[in-house]
């Protein structure tokens, strides 16, 4: 408790620098507090820091997360690090890197030719070597004085500052079909540290989340660690795509679709769309009964991403002159737009701003 209000108490940080609070660490839970929505430091706490990096990590656990969520690629020697994908340019210095300038290459992920550097081709002792830079600098230009402090952790890195806070972990695999593909499945080395950890059971506080179902269905069967189907707005998993599947993701949302999810998953990490569509203008529109259908199904319902800034809100909660050069970053009415997220009966949230939402949650509950 004296955790969550500490935390809660940093929120009203969220738009400058984020002050770093010292605390005993509560035991992780899967459902701190009874009914309450978990907070899911959406790859840490990326409206503060860099994504995917320790630093972003602590912050999101200093500013109240329940969770903090890794994206898990590969090595080429077989480790997982974390990153939002296996292709770099982006989010490293590796430009920088003559010694590196021949890595880069064009691979075809998921159907699509991308063009970069990609972590399958570096062993960890390479990667280790670069320095971490925010992905969006546009959008999050104060981010940016933290580029180069910081490594690529990996995801034993991850967990082991995770167990020492008292929070849990909530990873997903990235491009699953892909590293089968090219011999470096991620679900078994996630599963062993995971268990070197002691982290193993259905009350652990993890959640394995992934776009795809192959990979999550084989998942139920070598493991209890609770898992997530992850729903896009639109499309379909792509290990259906590329088995010629028809089906989509609107298949999947459909009640029948939730029953089936439900033999394999525990719940669904779903895009706020599906639950609030909005319209042509951007505006919310009725809620659908997603949550209430789900629920029936037995499925947790975990809602994706709630961010900070007004390009990233819908129309309702921007706030501002939308003339203003600075308005598609300007920060606006987010704890309004969390909070009509949490009406609706929502299990967690993922947020790129911790502080808010577990600001938001300790008024509403």
């Amino acid at each position: 408790m004296i955790r969550r209000l500490l935390a809660a108490a940093l929120a009203v940080l969220a738009t400058g620098t984020v002050a770093v609070v010292l605390q005993q660490p509560e035991p992780a839970t899967a459902e701190p507090r009874g009914r309450e929505p978990v907070v899911i430091g959406h790859r840490g706490a990326s409206a503060h820091r860099p994504e995917h990096t320790l630093l972003s990590y602590e912050t999101a656990i200093a500013l109240g997360a329940d969770y903090i969520e890794p994206d898990l690629v590969s090595t080429k020697d077989h480790v997982l690090v974390a990153r939002h994908e296996n292709e770099i340019g982006g989010t490293t210095d590796v430009e920088n890197h003559p010694e590196f300038a021949a890595r880069r290459t064009t691979k075809t992920i998921d159907g699509t030719p991308i063009t970069g550097w990609f972590t399958e081709d570096f062993t960890l002792a390479e990667l280790k070597t670069l320095r971490a830079e925010e992905r969006i600098p546009d959008l999050r230009p104060g981010n940016t004085a933290f580029n180069g402090l910081a490594e690529i952790p990996t995801f034993d890195e991850v967990v082991a500052l995770a167990k020492r806070s008292g929070v849990g972990v909530y990873p997903e695999t990235k491009h699953p079909s892909y590293f089968d593909s090219i011999g470096l499945s991620l679900e078994e080395p996630l599963l062993d540290v995971l268990g070197r950890h002691g982290w193993r059971g259905s009350r652990d506080p993890v959640f394995i989340q992934s776009f795809e179902t192959a990979n999550l269905r084989e998942l139920s069967k070598r493991t209890r660690l609770p898992l997530i189907q992850l729903v896009t707005a639109t499309g379909a998993p792509y290990d259906w795509v590329a088995a010629g599947d028809p089906r989509t993701y609107d298949t999947m949302v459909t009640p029948a679709g939730l029953r089936d999810v439900a033999g394999y998953a525990d719940g669904v990490g779903v895009d706020t769309r599906r639950i609030v569509p909005t319209g042509p203008d951007g505006r919310l529109l009725r809620p659908t009964s997603f949550i209430s259908d789900a629920h029936r199904a037995g499925l947790k319902v975990h809602t994706w991403t709630v961010r900070n800034e007004n390009s990233q809100l819908p129309v309702d909660f921007r706030l501002g002159n939308p003339a203003s050069p600075a308005y598609p970053r300007a920060t606006g009415d987010v704890m309004g737009w969390l909070e009509r997220l949490y009406s609706l009966g929502v299990d967690g949230v993922f947020a790129d701003d911790a502080g808010m939402a577990n600001a938001v949650r300790a008024r509403v509950f």
